[in-house]
């Protein structure tokens, strides 16, 4: 086994300085050093989107995103997205729209959502069904997720659009 190496990050707004295995995923890190759950583990090999996190701003995979990339940066969780009400409205449509059921994938597909909303808020239907297809889920069909985010779109739009046909 490698030495640790001793990593500094912001996580959630707060500062962090953590030794860590080289090789420790970024996901693994949050949950098992910090006991942030909220990203989970899905596929382990950044196909199901589980796993998302934001690192600087930017959407990555926290299971091909090693803690000692993160050295330096900023992180945040879905944990840090709820608290900071920077999703709230795209949450709360999930709810509405029962967008989820077991709730495993919610976390990452409300984190690349919440990035959509973000860089491409007239987006169409079909844009975000494109922007969602890296993001897996076994229980709803995904036309509610589709629906609830169509939804925060309109709303955000000042449209008072259903969120079903667009």
């Amino acid at each position: 086994m490698a030495d640790p190496r001793t990593i500094e990050l912001t996580v959630n707004g707060q500062a962090v300085r953590r030794a860590v295995q080289p090789r420790q995923h970024l996901v693994d890190f949050l949950r098992e050093a910090l006991g942030l759950k909220g990203s989970h583990l899905g596929c382990e090999h950044g196909v199901c989107g589980a796993c998302t996190v934001e690192v600087d701003g930017r959407i990555v995979r926290g299971c091909l995103t090693l803690a000692v990339q993160a050295d330096g940066r900023s992180v945040r969780t879905i944990e840090g997205v709820s608290q900071d009400g920077d999703a709230t409205d795209l949450q709360e449509a999930f709810v509405r729209r029962n967008a989820l059921q077991c709730g495993f994938c919610t976390p990452g597909m409300v984190m690349a959502a919440k990035e959509l909303l973000e860089h491409k808020p007239d987006a169409t239907r079909d844009e975000v069904r494109a922007w969602m297809g890296g993001n897996y889920c076994r229980c709803t069909g995904y036309h509610a997720i589709v629906d609830a985010i169509c939804e925060t779109l309109d709303a955000r739009a000042g449209r008072a659009g259903t969120g079903v046909v667009r």
